[in-house]
């Protein structure tokens, strides 16, 4: 709820008005071209009860209470612009232009001001540090120059003499929750600002704190002494803004406010661009020139379907792949390695800043401040556009779900719960011991939604993945009996966090055309990836985490047994389309004792990399986009740690070197195959050849796109080959090996079928063509009919595509009441992931900087 108390503070009755008798010549007696001084007498000078009888005898100015000048002295009031600065002033007998000028030096012997005509206007102490004096020369731009004890003098301009930076309809739409560019009106922003009759360079500075008494900035511009520079209060809503001419670009910052309780404390800027190095916490006031160059990337992005186009997602830590290296010096050598293994798209671990390296940037405390740990957000852009250039998509992991309780940051902001729910059982996250927005509070979901459209906006990413979106949709997430509340119907759904997903959603896809919106939801909760007009949470791609589970579970185990599980590795397809999914292999899974990919696989070393190669081919055929952590593609044995950098050293080694080029063949061979993607969320796009094979552990299946184009997959995920396999076809001819995983190039043991089959008229598996196939031990094969375009056919889903009404999850949640969403599910079926260490940055670099491979 808003604070709309007064923070001016109270009247003491024992405090006298303070009002100045001062003799203001005309404006005939100031020569302005000449400089003339303008002499304005000690309050002390003047008789009180004289009353003045023309502009040239004394006259009474504006009384000024003696608690608002203390107020100001110490930088507690809540508009010091009201009492501070010149401001026209209307006296009987005294022209238009009458302007009374206050400036706050506590230690000064004596004050003036130096108008931009070259009038100088002595001014009088008026107490606690206050000076203030008059002229009839109209409102003007000055300097204020002070003179000491010492000697010595400063004059500079006074910021207290600016209108505000934050106009009134910003006020109004963040007051609504929906200004959609946020980052625009709130932080620090190098700016030229207007005075009177010129514009001036300086640094406006706005935060929002309802509920603080006074809110001061500091920094490295001030000897980090707020009470030269308090801020006002804007409106109701709580926004505070000051404008500081002179100050320049690179400057830190915090601000220091005033609690209800009387304290003050410092805190970071949560919309700063840029922070200091962690460990130190100080915002920085950050500008920037970067010229981009990826316009035509945008325009294509722009104009096609992320859904409906091949993606493979390369997700990696950046801190840890090549350690020592930065946004600027990682851009060519990883856009070398992207290329030569042919992925579409990079997914970067958060790059929001964030205090502890170990929590691997998923406990964030500058949403709005890539990390200065690889850079500048320049740098970041530079990035991001030889990425683009690059012909490469930019994905950036995004939480919203959760921040860190670190004392300088977002945590009781302004001394009291702003940013997270007041009411700890819907405010903190037990496991991760972090707080949880509150996402029914329209200024803490308009900070979010911009922070999504700012990524987007001004680093070009081409998509956000949502982390943790399961602890953001169940009150009860984690948590005992007793330890939550429920909604207001009595359920265990959080409402508001489920309309803030629809919003961010709705938000990026409508004003970021080509964008995609990637859920991590370990749940079975309905409609994530529905649009929202359709009552969705309206993602367009969904973590399949039930797969991930299934199959790794599948192939740990030993093929000698694998018939006993063969459910596991064909159960996907039973909820395959009822969500738009991507299927994760992700850092969470070769973590915390998990082990690698290659490291959960049965047998000796040989039959591990076959298996990994067997699951790569039978992941980049299923439908579904794909995503592979950094250092499974190409076999690492150890698990990963963000302690240290990736085992390139293995790469010497020709088996792992084969595993990495069949990672490059199969995204190439997929991109350059629509039917392996064109038609991933359509049943239309995937019919079982045979799913029913556990004796043997084979399975086959055929991919279409919507041009009759097919695909044959087999895997056999037994230790053995298997000569004379039949195989159903949809069509006679000449079916060529478009992939094998066993092949001798892949480390393999070079079993196969010479490189294609050919499919007589004898039907098999309930089709009418059908070919002889050697199947080679734990490999996949991906066949494609050698045939004429005139050939090609539209397809029909064919009728048992679909799961049937009566069919049900593993939950028990009938597939088709989960399409029409009505039932929740009871309890979600992950557990959050255990965070990391710490990080260190010390592992060698490349020899020559620009490897197609990182070597050491």
């Amino acid at each position: 709820m808003t604070d709309m108390t007064d923070t001016t503070p109270a009247h003491d009755p024992q405090d006298e008005p303070t009002g100045a008798d001062v003799a203001v010549p005309p404006a005939a007696d100031a020569d302005p071209e000449q400089g003339a001084d303008v002499a304005v007498p000690a309050a002390d000078d003047v008789p009180a009860a004289e009353a003045p009888a023309s502009a040239s005898d004394p006259i009474r100015l504006p009384e000024v209470a003696d608690h608002d000048l203390r107020a100001v002295a110490e930088g507690v009031h809540s508009g010091p612009h009201s009492v501070l600065g010149q401001h026209p002033v209307a006296i009987d007998g005294v022209g238009d232009d009458l302007v009374v000028v206050r400036a706050l030096r506590p230690l000064a012997e004596a004050v003036s001001v130096i108008l931009s005509t070259g009038a100088r206007v002595a001014l009088a102490h008026v107490g606690h540090g206050v000076w203030q004096g008059a002229h009839v020369l109209g409102l003007q731009d000055y300097q204020v120059e002070a003179r000491y004890s010492d000697g010595g003098s400063w004059t500079s301009d006074d910021p207290y003499r600016f209108l505000p930076t934050v106009g009134d309809l910003d006020l109004y739409l963040f007051g609504e929750g929906r200004h959609e560019r946020l980052w625009d009106v709130l932080g620090a922003h190098h700016r030229e600002h207007w005075g009177v009759a010129r514009t001036y360079q300086g640094v406006s500075f706005a935060v929002w704190a309802p509920h603080a008494r006074a809110v001061r900035v500091i920094g490295g511009f001030n000897g980090w002494d707020g009470v030269q520079h308090s801020m006002r209060r804007l409106d109701g809503n709580g926004v505070w803004e000051l404008f500081v001419p002179g100050v320049e670009p690179g400057v830190s910052y915090k601000f220091e406010i005033l609690t209800q309780a009387g304290q003050w404390i410092e805190k970071a800027d949560p919309m700063a661009r840029m922070t200091e190095v962690p460990p130190a916490t100080a915002s920085r006031v950050e500008t920037s020139d970067y010229q981009w160059d990826d316009a035509a990337w945008l325009e294509q992005r722009a104009q096609r379907d992320p859904h409906d186009s091949p993606m493979s997602v390369y997700e990696m830590h950046l801190g840890s792949w090549r350690p020592g290296l930065g946004y600027r010096e990682v851009a060519g050598e990883l856009v070398a390695y992207l290329q030569e293994l042919s992925y579409t798209h990079v997914e970067f671990l958060p790059l929001a800043e964030h205090p502890f390296g170990g929590s691997w940037g998923y406990q964030v405390s500058g949403y709005y401040a890539p990390t200065s740990r690889f850079g500048s957000p320049d740098d970041l852009k530079h990035l991001i556009d030889t990425l683009h250039r690059a012909g490469i998509g930019v994905i950036v992991d995004w939480v919203p779900a959760h921040f860190p309780k670190d004392a300088f940051a977002l945590a009781q902001f302004d001394g009291q719960p702003l940013y997270e729910h007041t009411d700890p059982r819907r405010g903190e996250q037990q496991d991760w011991g972090t707080l949880v927005f509150d996402f029914g509070h329209s200024q803490v979901r308009n900070f979010l939604v911009a922070n999504a459209l700012y990524w987007f906006e001004e680093f070009h990413i081409d998509g956000l993945r949502v982390d943790a979106v399961a602890s953001m949709l169940y009150l009860d997430y984690s948590r005992e009996e007793g330890q939550w509340l429920p909604n207001v119907h009595g359920g265990r759904e959080n409402l508001e966090a489920i309309s803030f997903l629809q919003e961010v959603n709705a938000t990026a896809y409508r004003t970021h055309p080509g964008i995609v919106m990637i859920a991590e939801e370990s749940t079975s909760f309905p409609g994530v990836t529905r649009p929202t007009s359709d009552g969705g949470l309206g993602f367009g791609l969904k973590w399949n985490m039930g797969w991930m589970h299934d199959t790794l579970d599948y192939t740990a185990v030993d093929p000698m047994y694998r018939a006993h599980h063969h459910g596991q590795i064909t159960f996907s397809m039973v909820y395959a389309y009822t969500e738009n999914f991507l299927l994760p292999i992700s850092h969470d899974e070769v973590v915390h004792g998990k082990g690698s990919l290659v490291g959960k696989m049965p047998g000796d070393h040989w039959q591990k990399l076959a298996n990994v190669r067997a699951y790569l081919s039978f992941m980049w055929s299923h439908p579904g986009k794909q995503l592979l952590f950094m250092g499974q593609e190409f076999g690492q044995p150890s698990e990963w740690s963000e302690e240290r950098g990736l085992d390139w050293w293995i790469l010497d080694q020709p088996v792992h070197r084969a595993l990495f080029d069949l990672v490059g063949s199969l995204n190439r061979t997929y991109v350059d195959t629509p039917a392996l993607w064109a038609l991933d969320n359509d049943p239309a796009g995937f019919e079982w050849i045979d799913a029913g094979d556990a004796g043997r552990n084979v399975l086959a299946f055929l991919r279409r796109d919507r041009e009759g184009n097919q695909v044959a997959v087999v895997h056999n995920f037994s230790g053995a080959p298997i000569s004379g396999y039949r195989l159903g076809l949809p069509q006679a001819g000449v079916w060529e090996e478009i992939l094998n995983t066993d092949a001798e190039q892949f480390g393999g043991s070079g079993v196969g079928n010479l490189g294609a089959v050919h499919a007589g008229d004898e039907g098999w598996h309930g089709r009418p063509a059908s070919a002889e196939l050697t199947l080679p031990p734990l490999a996949g094969l991906w066949l494609r009919l050698r045939q004429d375009p005139a050939d090609l056919r539209p397809v029909e889903a064919p009728a048992h595509a679909a799961p049937d009404a009566d069919e049900s999850r593993a939950d028990g949640t009938p597939f088709a009441e989960a399409s029409a969403a009505p039932v929740l599910p009871q309890s979600p079926d992950a557990q959050p992931p255990v965070e990391g260490l710490s990080a260190t940055d010390d592992a060698p670099g490349s020899d020559d900087g620009t490897p197609r491979v990182p070597t050491v």
